[in-house]
């Protein structure tokens, strides 16, 4: 058993904030498992290392003895959270909550002790509550503070829309809270005013009130924007091997500290005292690791190295077949999934990332023959044969 400050000094690498820290040093005292809540709403259905830096410092808290409760928001996602968004967010339908919620946690055990985690759905408490449990629960807390909230004071100044639902999310998740009788809650910055709900929520119906700790958004590939799939500058977690491998060795040695510090357990004194590119072979090792295995480490890093160093093409380069006989690139690259978006196709022709048959596409009008096949590559790493059929 570590003593207090060690645990202290494992749960502090990385977070921004322990609210207040020390309740957390009177908890540890206690030698008492800590009950920490962690909730998600699946409102898509992948995940990326921006997410597993919270399920890496969870997983850091399992394997110091305490125990993670998972709440899937399957209820609080028909809502839709409004945390940074500058208009109402459209609410999912059930069919796709219960489908993104299947994918969510399959991904999440890639990174979690399924047996000390603890999974359970925030429907089977809020379904159950009716119209008097509501108001008792929006007697909790004012419109005035509610509107202290960033992106609520900023839509309010803006005279856009603030639905009274959007007000009830916040106060439904700090219920979550409440039900659980959570010991700690741990979540990204952009969600403290979430976290500090449920603590506020705990103490008005007479509970002692969680300890909050929260960790830093993570920056994506180019180091600047905050990871996001949309932007293109992403690593999901469910990709191919060698596609992780390959993404985390095109980073910054700045950005690879950084990431070192909040996905992984490595003394950051032994990262300082590799050379970089040493350094980077180990973190692309280790995240490969985390989400496959070590064969599969080991593969993607042969893989890399015989791309890179030596010009050859990869072993295994996917075959798709296609319905139409001749493709607009932009059109091709969406299809073929080797772009998130056209807008994304886009750019990457525009900035000479995309060859057809090792010929570097200039024109973003071209039209692709695929009655024979063609071999398509995007960036350096995502190679793609295909072909009509």
């Amino acid at each position: 058993m570590k003593s207090v400050e060690e645990q202290l000094n494992i749960i502090k690498r990385g977070a921004v904030e322990i609210i207040p820290e020390e309740e957390l040093i009177t908890r540890l005292k206690t030698g008492k498992p800590l009950k920490i809540k962690w909730g998600a709403d699946p409102s898509a259905p992948d995940i990326h290392l921006g997410h597993t830096v919270i399920l890496q410092k969870l997983r850091q808290l399992q394997d110091l003895g305490h125990m993670v409760v998972f709440i899937i928001g399957d209820f609080t996602a028909l809502i839709g959270d409004p945390t940074g968004k500058s208009e109402t967010r459209p609410q999912l339908s059930p069919d796709q909550v219960a489908k993104n919620a299947a994918s969510y946690t399959d991904q999440v055990f890639k990174v979690l002790d399924p047996k000390k985690t603890k999974v359970v759905f925030n429907s089977e408490w809020l379904k159950k509550m009716d119209l008097m449990d509501i108001f008792k629960l929006s007697s909790k807390y004012t419109v005035a503070r509610m509107l202290e909230r960033k992106d609520f004071k900023q839509r309010f100044k803006s005279d856009s829309d603030i639905s009274v639902l959007e007000f009830l999310y916040p106060l439904l998740q700090g219920y979550d809270s409440v039900h659980l009788r959570s010991d700690m809650e741990v979540g990204g910055t952009d969600q403290k005013f979430n976290l500090l709900m449920g603590r506020t929520l705990q103490q008005r119906y007479g509970q002692s009130p969680q300890v909050i700790i929260t960790l830093p958004m993570l920056e994506g590939t180019d180091g600047v924007q905050k990871m996001s799939k949309s932007l293109g500058n992403y690593i999901g977690v469910t990709e191919p091997p060698a596609e992780i491998y390959g993404k985390i060795m095109s980073i910054s040695d700045t950005l690879m500290h950084r990431y070192y510090e909040l996905l992984t357990e490595v003394p950051l004194g032994e990262v300082k005292a590799m050379h970089p590119k040493q350094a980077k072979q180990r973190l692309a090792r280790t995240l490969v690791a985390r989400f496959y295995s070590d064969n599969a480490a080991a593969q993607a890093e042969a893989e890399f190295e015989s791309v890179f160093k030596e010009g050859k093409l990869p072993q295994d380069i996917e075959l798709i077949s296609l319905p139409k006989n001749e493709m607009n690139i932009i059109d091709l690259l969406a299809e073929a999934k080797l772009a998130s978006s056209k807008g994304e196709a886009r750019r990457l022709v525009q900035q000479g990332g995309v060859s057809v048959d090792n010929e570097v596409v200039k024109d973003e009008k071209l039209n692709v023959d695929l009655k024979t096949e063609r071999l398509l590559k995007v960036g350096k790493r995502k190679f793609l044969r295909v072909k009509q059929g």
